[in-house]
């Protein structure tokens, strides 16, 4: 078809259109053998090879060895491969060869003599010669076997398995190149091969291996890279990079927060009060106050948090203070001035003491404090206009009452929480009418 200029089969009137997963199948093939370029368009090489009674492999495999100076030994190969049953049936393609050669059939003599008029007219080059798995390997470079397991299994560059038996010279090679395979349900059978090697590998298939670089973590939470050289689906080679460049640790380490999420990050102080005060404000106004919540922060994770992670090795870089610093770019000036206003982050007691207040606490903004430290107090404290709820706390900061009305405790069931402490902690002071006593951090002073 890209001979006679039609580039797609759509340019065709065909009578039974043929599969388009077959001819796209068909058209990759061509480019990776050079036969046309990108756009379907013949190249000099097509031209070659279309000019050869072969297929398109077996000719790109002829005219390659040529430049080696090896197209006759080629020649052989591809008659080999066609005509079944010459030189034997044995699976290594060097002994077949050589049986090939010393077979005196007429059949034999026929395809040596079709083999040479493939040849014929052929310019030779003088580059260094190939092993007879490299020349094989240019037709059938999806062939490639590395072995895996036990002796005899190998895995072919398209990634299915195949093996041959246990026994034969060919189960201890550690890289092969396939020529013919016989079908089986999960795996197949080595039916003609040659040995290769990574080395040779290597030189064939410089032009269409694949560097992946594969990132990971080490035991340490270091970022580091894996870096492969790939012939399809088999590595060839790989090594480790612990010192990457800083843009690709950045990459991975946003990818891995991304995916993950935000669980990993070692919130400060600030940080954790500022979410939690944002969040406790958004349940009663989520239009002027931000979300700061984990799913939101992963989405946003390139406005706050991406800029900080050059330079980094881990996600244990990325200390309290950085990420306090990231987080107040999310809310603005105003908003954390709005913020202080409304929602402090301590509250202070009658003692004078700051008590951190817990927004995310159940039943509202809470704090903890011991119940001597709120004497004195007889209207509940607030927070942004609404109570503020009290666990008050034994002098063993043992749980005694969850308040949101002090001074109904104060004339309720105080009576009863002074009966009890009074018997544990005869040492701290026990008022009638907490409402009026002086509060206090301290057990009474010794007579």
């Amino acid at each position: 078809m890209a001979r006679w200029g039609a580039r797609a089969a759509d340019d065709l009137a065909f009578l039974d259109p043929p599969p388009k997963a077959a001819l796209a199948e068909a058209q990759a093939l061509l480019v990776r053998l050079e036969a046309v370029d990108a756009a379907g368009v013949l190249t000099p090489h097509g031209e070659a090879l279309a000019d050869m009674p072969l297929p398109p492999r077996l000719a790109h495999m002829v005219l390659r060895a040529a430049d080696h100076g090896q197209a006759g030994r080629a020649a052989k190969i591809a008659a080999l491969v066609t005509e079944r049953g010459i030189g034997g049936r044995e699976a290594h393609l060097t002994h077949r060869l050589e049986a090939f050669d010393r077979d005196r059939s007429g059949r034999a003599r026929d395809a040596r003599a079709l083999a040479e008029r493939w040849v014929r007219g052929i310019a030779e080059g003088g580059a260094a010669p190939l092993s007879d798995g490299q020349i094989l390997a240019l037709a059938y470079p999806e062939r490639v076997a590395k072995a895996r397991g036990p002796q005899g299994e190998f895995q072919l560059a398209t990634g299915r398995g195949a093996f041959i038996e246990a026994g034969d010279v060919l189960a201890r090679e550690p890289w092969l190149a396939v020529a013919e395979l016989g079908g089986g349900d999960r795996r197949d059978r080595i039916l003609l091969a040659a040995p290769l090697t990574e080395p040779e590998i290597l030189a064939t298939f410089a032009n269409i291996l694949e560097m992946e670089d594969r990132i990971e973590e080490s035991p340490g939470g270091r970022v580091r890279v894996r870096r492969l050289t790939r012939l399809g689906r088999l590595s060839l080679h790989e090594s480790l990079d612990d010192n990457p460049p800083a843009e690709l640790v950045a990459q991975a380490l946003a990818a891995r927060l991304r995916r993950d999420g935000l669980g990993a990050l070692r919130w400060g102080p600030a940080a954790s009060a500022l979410r939690q005060r944002v969040g406790f404000l958004r349940r009663y106004d989520p239009e002027t106050w931000p979300d700061l919540s984990d799913e939101a922060l992963a989405a946003r994770l390139d406005d706050w948090l991406t800029p900080l992670l050059h330079g980094l090795r881990g996600i244990s870089d990325l200390t309290p203070d950085l990420l306090d610093g990231a987080l107040q770019t999310l809310a603005p000036w105003d908003i954390q001035r709005r913020l202080e206003a409304e929602l402090p982050t301590h509250w202070t007691a009658p003692t004078g003491s700051r008590v951190p207040i817990d927004y995310e606490a159940e039943g509202g903004p809470r704090v903890d404090i011991r119940v001597q430290e709120v004497f004195g107090l007889n209207v509940h404290p607030q927070v942004a206009g609404r109570p503020l709820t009290l666990a008050l706390l034994s002098p063993a900061r043992r749980p005694i009452q969850m308040t949101q009305d002090l001074p109904g405790f104060w004339k309720g069931s105080w009576k009863d929480v002074r009966a009890e402490m009074r018997g544990r902690y005869p040492k701290h002071p026990w008022p009638e009418d907490p409402s009026v006593a002086d509060p206090t951090t301290r057990a009474k002073p010794r007579s």
